[in-house]
């Protein structure tokens, strides 16, 4: 695991960007093709606002999946997932990707996520850009963390810190707004990516920082688990590193 510290948010924000963007150069060069995992929530904003800008990509060879999304919720809702990633994502991006695959969560949750199944296993991995929650969760992977399945996508049920932090960041109205279910990217599928970006910026995450990157490995920290991973770069921010030791 490799620490990137930046000056600030929109400084990390670049310099994740730039180093995914590289990444996906590499796999079009080799393969012809890219396959990429996005993450949502404030965490992103600037990696996903820098990565829109990156130069010199064909993004019609760029396959994308994301992370997660809630059960039951309309593509129209300000908080969905599908919503945000069109809006911040693909429709700032200068061509259109081979494909976005969206998690659909309106309908029945065990076939999207077989669906869903059959889809990505014809697509490995090549960066996957996420971020860690304040309850240290991720993608929706809440504590304690499914550490064995190895089903791509499952059906979660988000704790109150995880549904706290959607209210806090003003995706809902009320705390009872937040939804309580949602399809997850599993937390084994995340780590057979070949490269992880994980972007984590501003204060409220520093304990999940600390605890993920310093304790013992353990899935009441689900993002411990990026210790294991033999290629994952975190990039933080001074208020998020503020607990490290070093």
């Amino acid at each position: 695991m490799k620490i990137n510290l930046a000056p600030d948010k929109v400084e990390l924000g670049r310099r994740a960007a730039a180093d995914g963007a590289a990444l996906i150069r590499r796999a079009i060069a080799e393969r012809g093709q890219a396959n990429v995992i996005v993450a949502t929530g404030a965490s992103q904003f600037d990696t996903l606002a820098a990565l829109a800008q990156e130069p010199d990509l064909d993004w019609a060879k760029v396959v994308f999946f994301h992370l997660d999304e809630y059960a039951g919720m309309a593509i129209t809702h300000p908080a969905s997932f599908r919503r945000y990633l069109k809006e911040r994502l693909v429709d700032k991006l200068p061509k259109a990707p081979k494909a976005f695959n969206y998690i659909d969560a309106e309908n029945d949750l065990v076939k999207e996520c077989q669906r869903l199944k059959d889809l990505i296993g014809q697509y490995p991995i090549d960066v996957a850009f996420i971020g860690i929650g304040e309850n240290a969760h991720i993608a929706f992977n809440d504590p304690p963390a499914d550490f064995e399945t190895t089903e791509p996508y499952l059906l979660v049920t988000l704790d109150d810190a995880c549904r706290q932090q959607q209210f806090g960041e003003g995706w809902f109205p009320t705390f009872e707004a937040v939804p309580t279910k949602a399809i997850s990217m599993s937390v084994r599928h995340i780590l057979l990516s070949k490269v992880i970006v994980c972007s984590v910026p501003d204060e409220r995450k520093a304990v999940a920082v600390r605890n993920s990157l310093e304790g013992p490995l353990t899935p009441t920290v689900p993002a411990s688990i990026l210790m294991t991973h033999p290629s994952v770069t975190i990039y933080l921010d001074p208020p998020a590193a503020s607990l490290l030791k070093s």
